[in-house]
């Protein structure tokens, strides 16, 4: 709990920080919500399989700010004309996402009985994944453009780096995770922990913003 207050109170110095420099560079905020679902990919279930993907599926909320080079808060205008202004924007988030996790695939169908398919069926499991970075955003259409222009597209590409706090569980319904009885022996000797930590991350994303009305 006390790194993730770390993570939000660093994420709203940085917004702070960007806020201070707005008289002296001239850049615009935005700011936004996102929120949706959010496939894990773990150890639980079967690879490439639809059912491990589609069962294996949390949520995910978060804040995101942006920098906006092309427009001028103060003066509602436009910066000076360049490529960088009128294409990049940097965004920062704070994201949560949450997943329960459990076996799927034909190694727990119901037509197995062994002992290997009662313990997998038997294993569950979630994590809870804090992220905090920031991505810059390529936008091959013009910014301005895109702003003068109700029901507009303006497709992006993103690139950037996150840090993460992550906080799994796993356990099972036979007993005790690190029982023998409870899970196969694959996954005995260090194999599953409980333990949280954190890890820094390259992040990617594509997408479009749609022009809904003048200020959404």
């Amino acid at each position: 709990m006390q790194k993730f207050i770390k993570i939000i109170f660093t994420f709203i110095l940085l917004i702070g920080m960007c806020k201070s420099t707005q008289a002296q560079f001239g850049f615009s905020h935005e700011l936004g919500v996102i929120a949706g679902p959010v496939a894990f990919q773990s150890d639980y279930g079967e690879r490439h399989d639809f059912s491990t993907n589609s069962g294996n599926t949390g949520y995910g909320i978060g804040i995101i700010h942006y920098l906006n080079f092309s427009y001028k808060a103060e003066c509602n205008c436009y910066t000076p004309e360049t490529y960088f202004n009128d294409h990049f924007k940097l965004r920062s988030e704070l994201s949560y996402n949450k997943t329960n996790l459990k076996h799927y695939g034909q190694w727990v169908d119901p037509s197995k009985t062994s002992l290997i398919a009662n313990q997998l069926r038997g294993m569950r499991g979630s994590t809870a994944v804090t992220n905090i970075g920031m991505q810059l955003e390529f936008y091959p259409l013009s910014i301005r453009d895109f702003t003068a222009t109700l029901g507009s597209f303006a497709p992006f590409v993103s690139l950037g780096g996150q840090f993460s706090f992550y906080d799994p569980e796993a356990y099972s319904t036979l007993g005790p995770i690190t029982s023998p009885l409870a899970i196969p022996d694959k996954y005995l000797g260090g194999a599953i922990t409980n333990q949280g930590g954190t890890v820094w991350s390259i992040v990617s994303s594509i997408g479009s913003r749609y022009k809904l009305t003048e200020l959404s």
